[in-house]
């Protein structure tokens, strides 16, 4: 038997289907044989006495939840998030890096100095990235800090309140789309496959509409509907970044896909990303302890090629 610790803040259980999520991960444990404890902030210095860490939770290097995966691994365990992705997927600039060195297809990025944001900028990149343009700040998530400008003086208007969060600014080339991809992976292997569809007339996954929050509609999809290059290319981002758990953003057009980000600690609600793979409990947890695993969605995708 193995002690696993999910480590979570209260925020994370308010939400129905968040709280069922973890429920779920829970029973699996204890039907798999093992003990799975929840874990907040006043209890991460118990995380030693435990075999292993999922951390559920929002990561950011500042966050307690770093500090939880760098206890674990210091410590010997096994912890979803990694430090190391957590690093990574928290500055889009690390992360974009990592993907362009290892020629992931991605929307043309180019990254700029707090002194390079500027109108005469903006018009050089208008017109050689077309319009409008995406700006990020590297340590944004949820879709927040996250805009699109249609002009020199947006651009700049944006560019500097996102400097106030960084010293940085990412600019990525717009691609227009209905819906993303996503594709969850673990250790090389695909969990599930889901689309995020967009609320009409909004464009991200996240956005804010007469000051209440709107999501994006979470459609599971069939393994034999999905393409191999959809799978190939995730698969690539995925390993640009490391071995964890992560969920990959994909923009489809025409035949081709373009790699948005790369999430760690991506969403697993019940209800919505886990229709198409129920078994992603089992598989998660198996993983945490070491254990043999094969992704339901791996194996159909293998046999579907």
């Amino acid at each position: 038997m193995a002690r696993i610790a999910v480590y979570t803040e209260r925020y994370t259980i308010r939400r129905a289907n968040e709280l069922t999520a973890l429920t779920n991960f829970r029973i699996a444990a204890n039907k798999l044989g093992h003990q799975l404890d929840f874990i907040f902030r006043p209890e991460v210095q118990s995380i030693p006495r435990y075999d292993a860490v999922f951390i559920r939770a929002l990561t950011d290097p500042l966050n307690m939840s770093f500090v939880a995966a760098r206890l674990a691994e210091l410590n010997g365990l096994r912890s979803i998030d990694d430090a190391a992705s957590i690093l990574i997927c928290c500055d889009k600039v690390n992360m974009y890096q990592h993907m362009q060195r290892r020629g992931v297809p991605m929307p043309e990025t180019r990254f700029l100095d707090s002194h390079e944001v500027t109108p005469e900028n903006a018009r050089e990149l208008f017109e050689a990235m077309g319009s409008p343009l995406v700006l990020k700040a590297p340590n944004s998530s949820f879709s927040a800090y996250v805009d699109r400008v249609s002009d020199a003086e947006s651009f700049v208007k944006v560019g500097k309140r996102f400097l106030r969060r960084a010293d940085r600014v990412v600019v990525q080339q717009y691609i227009p789309s209905t819906f993303d991809w996503r594709v969850t992976t673990l250790a090389g292997q695909v969990l599930f496959v889901c689309k995020y569809v967009m609320q009409p007339k909004h464009w991200k996954i996240q956005s804010i509409e007469e000051g209440r929050t709107v999501y994006a509609t979470v459609v599971a999809v069939a393994p034999s509907v999905v393409k191999p290059k959809l799978i190939d290319v995730a698969l690539s981002a995925a390993r640009a970044v490391g071995d964890g758990l992560y969920g990959v953003d994909i923009k489809e057009v025409g035949d081709e896909y373009f790699v948005i980000e790369v999430n760690d600690n991506p969403n697993i609600d019940a209800g919505e990303e886990d229709r198409s793979n129920p078994e992603v409990y089992n598989c998660i947890i198996n993983h945490l302890v070491g254990a043999p695993w094969e992704s339901i969605w791996s194996r159909q995708l293998e046999n579907g090629r």
